[in-house]
């Protein structure tokens, strides 16, 4: 059942694990970062210099996340007469009355030295004759603040930055490996993961990581959807892992999708090639078959609009129109612009029979990014001693009910430093310092995750389900829980995955496959139970039967926590504010 209340008291290890062999080999660190994209790999780096023994576990091959596919850029108050409160004054817009003030505050404040020290790492930006960083446009903003580089291909330059820092360094990674669970010392504090190696590298087969601190920067839950921009590897496990440890979930009713995606086909399924925001930023415009532009009168901004009112107008126009897609056109751009501005974009419309040149671009919304995740502070410390998160995982309270354009590769590198500087400089929970004899995560018991047989397994192992049901779960998802929501749709979908959930037919072997589709289904509950608790219209949250946003009622966050009996416990906030992030104490009765 669900259950709600007052939020802010966070619980207990749940006592709930995915189903997998006992761990048969271990190695011991400082700090294990989950996640290879620019906020794990910037917190690897920070860690690294400190001295701290650092591994980083990736789900495939270092440069393979979700940051490599960023095509717009980075947001930051870099260019002149641009400031971080006009930075911050949009970002709250966007917000729709949900950001945290101090987290927005600080991302815009932080945002231009963290760019630069991205710099120093070695990202190259574009920039004009002058030398000087050239800035775009992108829906949402008021200036020109958008770094970008190579064109359209920005976050693959942050990414071989980065990459390179880190292989420069010589920091410990392990590639093709998918985390299982977060391990617990004796006192419920963090003690490092269980994971499993896909067959390549030094390790193979299911194994730990033993270290004080975690940092889960394991990307977005994309793959919860039908057609979606991100990764194949997407598949929530971040969030699932928290919620199986006991932390805090918010704003997972909150996903952006993307208004111009490029429409394969009503039955396309899977990643799909994003049109970046930046082609609106430099003048395209979103049309109708008949060449109409819809955009204007309905925002002072037309196409340029936060993301949530762009998607939500080609819905709209979608339905009344009877069509499958709208059009984004940019034929006066002219073939040099295009080869030089958007060679990626340019390419992978080519290569499904579009010419951008010559002829508009089909396209409709569909899953990007997941404003919510698991709750921080602005150290990134989570409701679990011990436990970090930063990027499209974490909910830091930055982006509230619709992220901002570009600030999400901006939010990994901020809150990233602040967690290595969290770290290093010991959690402000009581605990030792990182890397001091106390701290040693192999001088405490790990109970019920332990790398030999003698120690018990955790009780009550998650029944995995049969990956078949994967796509079952994505168009459960996408029909109930889409652009398009209603109290029907939504208690529909829910009794659908409550079904699967308590099908028989389970998994009978544990892999790769279950264990994404057992976190996929999860992922997919809480969402729809969030989604389904907020009975009001709210930034990327678009209630059909409830289209008006409601802030006397609803001006606040929904914190979700997985109960011991696998039940979710969904509480609101007394305000728009975040309670802190606090150890986990038991729920009240």
């Amino acid at each position: 059942m669900t259950s709600t209340g007052t939020a802010g008291t966070a619980v207990p290890d749940t006592g709930i694990r995915l189903d997998a062999p006992a761990p048969g080999w271990a190695i011991d660190a400082d700090v294990v970062i989950v996640g290879s994209g620019v906020a794990g790999l910037t917190a690897a780096l920070r860690c690294t210099a400190a001295g701290l023994a650092t591994v980083v576990v990736t789900k495939a091959r270092l440069d393979d996340g979700s940051t490599r596919w960023a095509q717009g850029g980075i947001a930051a108050a870099l260019g002149e007469g641009d400031t971080p409160e006009q930075h911050l004054d949009d970002t709250l817009v966007a917000g729709a009355g949900l950001c945290d003030g101090d987290a927005v505050r600080l991302l815009v404040t932080e945002g231009p030295g963290a760019v630069r020290r991205l710099i120093d790492t070695g990202a190259h930006f574009d920039t004009d004759t002058s030398g000087t960083i050239s800035l775009t446009r992108e829906g949402g903003h008021h200036r020109r603040r958008i770094a970008h580089a190579g064109g359209d291909a920005t976050g693959a330059e942050i990414s071989r930055a980065l990459v390179e820092a880190v292989r420069t360094q010589a920091v410990r990674f392990i590639e093709n490996a998918l985390v299982l669970d977060l391990l617990k010392d004796a006192d419920g504090r963090t003690a490092g993961i269980t994971l499993h190696v896909m067959g390549e590298g030094q390790h193979d087969g299911v194994g730990a990581v033993r270290a004080p601190a975690v940092v889960l920067a394991t990307g977005g839950m994309g793959q919860v959807f039908s057609a979606t921009t991100n990764p194949s590897v997407s598949t929530g496990d971040g969030v699932a892992l928290a919620l199986r440890a006991g932390a805090e979930i918010s704003d997972i009713e909150f996903v952006q999708f993307h208004p111009t995606v490029l429409f394969l086909g009503a039955d396309s399924e899977g990643q799909q090639p994003l049109v970046s925001e930046a082609v609106r930023g430099e003048g395209a415009h979103l049309v109708d078959a008949a060449g109409t532009r819809f955009m204007l009168g309905q925002h002072e901004l037309a196409e340029l609009a936060p993301r949530d009112i762009v998607a939500k107008a080609i819905t709209r126009q979608m339905q009344a129109q009877g069509a499958e897609h709208m059009y984004l056109d940019a034929r006066h751009f002219g073939a040099a612009m295009w080869e030089q501005r958007f060679p990626t974009i340019l390419a992978a419309c080519r290569s499904h029979g579009i010419d951008p040149v010559t002829e508009p671009i089909p396209v409709a919304p569909a899953a990007h990014y997941a404003s919510g995740g698991i709750r921080t502070d602005l150290r990134g410390r989570t409701t679990v001693p011990g436990l970090y998160a930063c990027g499209e995982v974490a909910c830091t309270g930055v982006h509230g009910a619709n992220r901002l354009a570009s600030n999400s590769l901006l939010e990994g590198l901020v809150f990233a430093e602040n967690i290595a500087a969290d770290i290093v400089g010991g959690p402000a929970t009581g605990s030792p310092a990182i890397g001091s004899p106390a701290a040693d995560a192999s001088s405490t018991p790990v109970p019920g995750t332990a790398v030999d047989a003698e120690r018990p397994a955790l009780e009550g192992p998650v029944p995995l389900l049969d990956p078949a049901t994967r796509i079952q779960i994505q168009r459960i998802m996408t029909n109930g829980a889409g652009v398009l929501r209603s109290a029907d749709s939504l208690a529909e979908a829910a009794r659908r995955l409550e079904a699967i959930r308590a099908d028989e037919r389970k998994a009978a072997v544990p892999g790769v496959e279950a264990w994404e589709t057992t976190n996929l289904l999860l992922v997919a509950r809480v969402l729809v139970a969030a989604a389904a608790a907020r009975p009001e219209t709210r930034g990327c949250h678009w209630r059909e039967d409830r289209p008006d946003r409601d802030d006397a009622a609803w001006q606040r966050h929904l914190v979700v926590r997985l109960t011991p009996e696998r039940s979710l416990d969904i509480r609101p906030t007394g305000t728009a504010t975040f309670p802190p992030t606090v150890a986990a104490t038991p729920l009240e009765p």
